[in-house]
């Protein structure tokens, strides 16, 4: 199915992102259910409001970043989850989304083919529109076709959703910052108490990840927005289905186990990180383009 798109002439700064935001709007009536549609970035959306409600783009500092999960039909008896992680460029629409699409049911040669049929697709066809939902439409209709056949899942009788526990989810948490010692030992030891994986990094900002089961994510979470902070939120946000086992799961950590990471500038207080050595801390964890959407500015 070919939607048809509306041309928009040429667009002022404002007037990209108030199509920003009337796409997303649609996009929540489109995707209503838990889960097929996730805010990855609340405070870039944050952004894109206060800058639309104020009448300038000064201030913005991310782009808008969501992902867009579709279980879609690959045989007669089978279904899979096919994930769309977004990210929308100040200019959009006026150039195209960065749009990259993932499944479990495809190995990387597949995925990179995949990816880069879909951008030729945009570009020849919604270059000047909004076109999250052309982007949908075409992966419902040849996503099958880049599956591996032999690895078709077998149903799950009266269930079409992939259950909490086979899905790993990874949050990165920013903070205003994390001094409190006893805060970090709390950050430790539920981190340790639920198995989860991943680093906290104390100092001005304080970064937190962690990845593992779903529900254990969201439960390390829900105990650690209780605590008094100035500010506390989740930058960024994966979540990764699996049709497999919990080994299969496991497989796909970035991080071994917890632990805490000092990367301290060589000053007196050692409050301030050094953003460097955890750039270089993320690259070598496969992590290195979370650091953009973390801090809007590319690693070094």
């Amino acid at each position: 199915m070919v939607r048809e798109t509306y041309r928009y002439p040429k667009m002022l700064e404002i007037e990209q992102a108030e199509a920003q935001l009337s796409e997303l709007d649609l996009l929540a009536s489109m995707f209503p259910g838990e889960n097929e549609l996730i805010v990855n970035d609340q405070l870039a959306l944050a952004e894109l409001k206060d800058c639309i409600e104020k009448r300038t783009m000064e201030g913005r500092s991310s782009k808008v970043y969501f992902t867009i999960n579709m279980n879609l039909d690959i045989s007669a008896e089978a279904m899979a989850m096919f994930s769309l992680a977004c990210i929308l460029p100040f200019k959009y629409p006026a150039v195209l989304p960065e749009i990259t699409v993932r499944s479990v049911l495809l190995n990387r040669s597949q995925q990179t083919q995949l990816n880069t049929d879909l951008t030729t697709y945009l570009q020849k066809s919604c270059l000047g529109d909004v076109c999250i939902l052309n982007a949908t439409d075409w992966v419902r209709e040849h996503a099958t076709g880049y599956v591996r056949r032999d690895i078709t899942p077998s149903p799950t009788p009266g269930s079409t959703v992939q259950p909490a526990h086979l899905i790993l989810t990874r949050l990165w948490i920013y903070s205003h910052h994390i001094y409190n010692k006893c805060k970090r030992k709390d950050i430790l030891e539920w981190a340790k108490d639920l198995s989860l994986s991943g680093f906290s990094m104390p100092g001005k900002p304080g970064v937190v990840c962690v990845e593992g089961p779903q529900s254990a994510c969201e439960e390390f979470w829900s105990r650690l927005r209780k605590l008094n902070w100035k500010r506390i939120l989740i930058r960024h946000r994966e979540d990764i289905p699996f049709d497999g086992t919990n080994d299969e799961m496991e497989r796909q950590r970035k991080f071994s186990a917890f632990e805490e990471k000092v990367f301290s500038v060589n000053e007196a207080r050692g409050n301030h990180m050094d953003f460097g050595q955890l750039y270089q801390f993320l690259n070598a964890k496969g992590c290195g383009d979370v650091f953009q959407m973390f801090f809007g500015v590319e690693g070094q």
